[in-house]
């Protein structure tokens, strides 16, 4: 591959929203590089996106946590790179059957998507490492899936004590290999924007396999 061919670098700032899907079977074709957002509804995942983006309202934000029922796909300017946006849980007040129904759908892609490069756990930071939380790092451990996990709402806590938590967080981690980063983050005050943008991009710009030859019937 020439330089001129070399794919270009990934902004961000080019995020556009591309579908939305219910289930695995009307998710974008496997191909490429995915990088998946999950958390804990009210934990700030979709300000995280909208920070990360430059995109005030890609993700959507709601005064009802909970009601993104649907993964969410955005494209990038590099070809076949996608950031994605999973279900939260924790708040929504829909039947048991209906969140019973996300999981099960938010499993399959985490389980059969074989573009999917990371996924980045959005938490409170003055609420970390809850239920899901833990279940998200234990099962990343289990698949071996590279994890960033990003501490949201650090503006919420003085600096002092924000990084106590970040210290006390990271020696809980410490046993999971899985984990390659922990980010102090703050959509409000930017903190660590840069630095997941570097991360992501680390992961989303690694070579992609050649596509599948299309076989003719």
């Amino acid at each position: 591959m020439t330089d001129d061919q070399q794919p270009k670098p990934v902004s961000f700032n080019s995020a556009r929203f591309l579908i939305s899907a219910s289930r695995l079977q009307e998710c974008p074709p496997d191909f490429g590089a995915e990088v998946a957002f999950a958390g804990r509804s009210n934990a700030g995942k979709s300000s995280a996106i909208n920070c990360i983006t430059g995109h005030g309202k890609l993700a959507r934000t709601s005064k009802t946590p909970g009601r993104t029922r649907l993964i969410n796909f955005f494209s990038l300017n590099r070809e076949h790179c996608r950031l994605v946006d999973l279900p939260g849980y924790g708040y929504a007040k829909v039947s048991r059957d209906m969140k019973d129904d996300w999981q099960q759908h938010l499993g399959h892609y985490l389980n059969a998507r074989r573009c999917l490069r990371g996924l980045v756990l959005v938490m409170d930071i003055r609420h970390p490492l809850t239920d899901f939380d833990q279940m998200m790092v234990e099962w990343c451990e289990h698949n071996g899936l590279p994890l960033t996990i990003l501490a949201t709402k650090a503006d919420k806590l003085k600096f002092g004590q924000a990084k106590t938590t970040m210290l006390t967080i990271g020696k809980k981690l410490k046993a999971f290999s899985c984990v390659q980063h922990l980010v102090m983050f703050s959509a409000t005050s930017k903190r660590g924007v840069d630095e997941t943008r570097e991360i992501l991009a680390d992961w989303l710009e690694q070579p992609i396999e050649e596509a599948p030859e299309i076989q003719q019937v």
